[in-house]
């Protein structure tokens, strides 16, 4: 596999063609009713943009810093995916015309799930704390890799968790389509995420 994006500048010039690209492709069709500033699905957006960023900054570290072939392909995939997504987010909030960040975490799914936000610091579900990144960023070879996977995996859970709620909540096509995939892609990452991890320590076990 290339390693081009450990360039910061290929980097930032690879991620700004794929939000522009999300962008052009899932782009809000003009004459829709779009949702509004305090709307649910405008809420979701916002709330997803900083939960993929910290995936985006795990798995750019672990692609670059770890040593398992399988578990770097994985953080590749999540890198590319999810940097793609986060410029979809950002084209419907400026499509829709409302702030592109604003308001609590978690506010627009309910006052349990503000509450749970509030009590995790501030942090949206499964987002990693401080610590535990400072922590991740010390890390090398297969602890990197397991490090990696641990926090990943919470990480998705709680994207799932996200996008299952809105799904509950919003009747918007566009948004729902997107968190259909979410659980979707998601689940299936945790899978690989779990078998990859496993691998790993019974390798270091034997």
């Amino acid at each position: 596999m290339s390693r081009l994006w450990r360039r910061p500048a290929l980097l930032v010039a690879i991620t700004a063609v794929l939000m522009l690209a999300a962008g052009l492709a899932v782009g809000w069709v003009a004459g829709t009713s779009a949702p509004g500033n305090d709307s649910v699905e405008a809420g979701f957006a916002r709330d997803m943009q900083t939960h993929h960023q910290q995936a985006v900054e795990m798995a750019m570290y672990e692609w670059q810093n770890g040593s398992d072939p399988a578990m770097t392909t994985v953080a590749y995939d999540i890198a590319t995916t999810q940097s793609t997504e986060i410029g979809m987010y950002r084209t419907w909030l400026r499509d829709w015309g409302v702030q592109l960040s604003s308001g609590e975490p978690m506010a627009w799914a309910g006052d349990e799930h503000a509450h749970d936000s509030e009590e995790n610091g501030g942090l949206m579900p499964g987002m990693a704390t401080d610590e535990q990144m400072a922590e991740f960023r010390t890390l090398t070879g297969a602890e990197a890799d397991v490090m990696f996977a641990d926090l990943m995996i919470a990480h998705h859970i709680g994207g799932v968790d996200m996008a299952k709620a809105v799904l509950e909540l919003t009747d918007d096509e566009l948004v729902a389509t997107a968190a259909r995939r979410t659980v979707s892609q998601q689940q299936a990452e945790i899978e690989n995420l779990e078998n990859h991890r496993d691998n790993i320590l019974n390798a270091v076990e034997e």
